[in-house]
């Protein structure tokens, strides 16, 4: 085929797709065009997750009526000069390439009035097409509209998401922002419906509030770079690092999420993405945070301009720094610094607090036909000791329905079915039927069986258990629910509660009655059954965490991680103590499941130690 030059309406709307990939990257370059012009309030306002309807409307300086169609020409700007600006951009936008790159795949509307002019100017624009021109009045500032984005792109269009989806990513966009400039106000509105609204005071901790919620933001603590922010009554007060300035927020231990999506970086005020940054925030929590769960930090770094290329992405999303290992150790002893001068020193774990208190000389709960004082302190006149039973545990109604027996109020007794000498049949699910022996430390229940020696995890086998119960009762669609006595409100992240609504009709499904209240805020009105005595607001908060896993998942699949969600939280933990009833119904309900090895994350839910190796330790072969 013959070579041809494109048109220049072909090549401004390829050019358009590495600009303008979604409504959130419309959204993203019209708000820094704003901040860029010094507004002080920005009004966010879409229509059908942005595919229909997005206007900005801001207060900031405006566009001169002479500049207004030259703003849209292809690298246009006022904000690079020369090539030596390249190696001092202080502003969020320079290439030029944004409103042109909007206006060549949308409707565009824009309405500008420059501070020094008495009247503003209209210009209207279809798909590259200047339609109008016309004075018109209006305060300081501009309005941009932008309407049918890709509305002459299907082959665009069509791979957007749903309309939450796309809002979500909106949402995502402008809480960003909102906590990189909290000196600015911000009201997102979508569908008529108000998702934030921000005071513009200036204070971070009050967006967070707005984005994270009153509960996620007071357990969150001020990185300023020194050792506790002594004498500094701000924590979003700058403090350096070798050239590196390091601020922003930081939750403590115990308030983390599921994955990385709530690690925002922030380069001398532009929101990016960088592998390398979020490392440096995790690396950190070292040994604060269990595998598997992730900080929830804001982090604020501000360098030269000269130290730092922001020219390396279309959507400049991305930085190259040039002391990138300087950066990185700032970070993390800044992150380090903050959460070790707010952490509360942890106690120790229950069972071993009690055994310092001299509760019991032993680590294996005497559950066997040999002498109880071979294990531990009996009580007085021989009874056995307080360890060894307890009172009803929370939740133990929960437990009569899965097969874990309730105890009474009276000291069960302790009888042992008798040694066989005939080896036990294997059980259907490939597990062995197995004699319980006791309990190690208080987590680990120890059984014999035809092949050796098994310690089982009492939280992982129980997880199996309910997992298997509650997927029984999903696919008959006879999944129980609790009403809850009074409607509990739970606020979940800016950016997640639009998926949450979304996915609402799925949560029915597996037990949940949920409301959407308002922003980002929920009223859950009833849970499963067996997740009435755990903290629900928790438990909610983490079932999005596994629902912002993944683009489009199946339903089925989310569904079944919905319910591994609820079987982990709900499931007995370690350092638990358990009577022998409730071991031997535990380990009876394993053997029925039909994965009784591993539990619903792939964890496994025993060790075995056969006869041989045992014959090997002690010399035998």
């Amino acid at each position: 085929m013959p070579i041809r030059v494109l048109s220049d309406v072909l090549v401004a709307r390829i050019a358009a797709g590495e600009v303008v990939e979604r409504p959130s990257a419309v959204v993203k370059e019209l708000v820094e065009n704003a901040l860029d012009a010094g507004a002080h309030d920005i009004r966010i306002e879409t229509v059908d997750g942005g595919k229909r309807l997005i206007r900005i409307t801001d207060d900031g300086e405006g566009i001169r009526s002479e500049e207004v169609v030259r703003a849209f020409v292809h690298h246009a700007t006022s904000k690079l000069q020369d090539i030596d600006d390249l190696q001092q951009i202080r502003t969020l936008g320079f290439r030029g390439e944004a409103l042109a790159s909007i206006a060549a795949v949308a409707q565009v509307a824009c309405l500008t009035r420059h501070i020094d002019e008495k009247m503003g100017t209209l210009l209207r624009i279809d798909n590259g097409q200047i339609l109008l021109q016309e004075p018109q009045g209006r305060p300081a500032g501009a309005t941009m509209t932008v309407e049918h984005l890709f509305g002459r792109v299907p082959a665009r269009l069509k791979f957007l998401k749903t309309n939450q989806t796309e809002r979500g990513y909106i949402d995502g966009m402008v809480m960003r922002y909102a906590l990189a400039y909290a000196h600015v106000r911000f009201t997102a509105v979508h569908d008529g419906r108000m998702s934030l609204q921000t005071m513009g005071g200036g204070e971070m901790r009050d967006v967070l509030v707005e984005v994270f919620g009153a509960s996620v933001a007071e357990k969150m603590a001020p990185v300023d770079g020194g050792a506790g922010g002594a004498g500094i009554a701000d924590g979003e007060e700058w403090s350096a690092r070798g050239g590196t300035r390091v601020r922003g927020y930081a939750a403590l231990p115990g308030t983390d999420h599921g994955n990385r999506s709530k690690i925002m970086m922030f380069v001398n005020g532009r929101p990016v993405q960088d592998t390398r940054l979020s490392f440096a925030v995790v690396q950190a929590y070292h040994t604060l945070l269990m595998v598997g769960r992730y900080p929830i930090a804001v982090v604020m770094i501000d360098v030269p301009p000269d130290q730092v290329d922001v020219n390396v992405h279309p959507a400049k999303a991305e930085v190259r720094f040039r002391d990138a290992d300087g950066v990185f150790s700032a970070v993390q002893r800044a992150v380090r610094a903050a959460l070790l001068a707010h952490m509360q020193p942890p106690e120790p774990p229950s069972v071993f607090r009690r055994a310092a208190e001299g509760e019991f000389a032993g680590s294996v709960t005497p559950l066997t036909d040999a002498p109880v004082a071979a294990f531990a302190p009996v009580g007085e006149g021989g009874d056995l000791p307080q360890h060894a039973w307890q009172p009803p545990l929370a939740g133990s109604e929960t437990w009569e329905r899965i097969g874990i027996s309730r105890l009474g109020s009276d000291r069960p007794a302790i009888t042992l079915p008798q040694r066989s000498d005939a080896v036990p049949a294997r059980a259907a699910s490939g597990l062995p039927a197995l004699r319980i022996i006791g309990q190690l430390a208080a987590s680990y229940i120890i059984a014999e069986g035809p092949e050796g020696l098994y310690l089982i995890d009492q939280h992982a086998s129980h997880e199996r258990v309910m997992y298997e119960k509650l997927l029984a009762q999903h696919e008959l669609g006879a999944v129980q629910s609790q009403a809850l006595l009074d409607p509990l409100p739970v606020e979940v992240p800016l950016d997640a509660a639009a998926l949450l609504e979304e996915r609402m009709g799925w949560l029915r499904d597996v037990g949940f009655d949920i409301d959407f209240f308002g922003g980002n805020t929920f009223l859950v009105r009833a849970v499963p059954q067996m997740m009435q005595q755990d903290d629900i607001a928790a438990a909610l908060r983490e079932i999005v965490s596994e629902l912002e896993m993944g683009s489009e998942p199946l339903r089925a699949e989310i569904e079944r991680k919905i319910l591994r969600r609820v079987c982990k939280r709900m499931s007995i933990k370690a350092g638990r103590v358990l009577s022998f009833p409730e071991m031997q119904a535990l380990v009876r309900d394993l053997e029925a499941c039909d994965s009784p090895r591993t539990c619903p994350h792939g964890r496994p839910t025993m060790v075995q130690i056969g006869v041989a190796q045992l014959e090997r330790e002690f010399g035998r072969t």
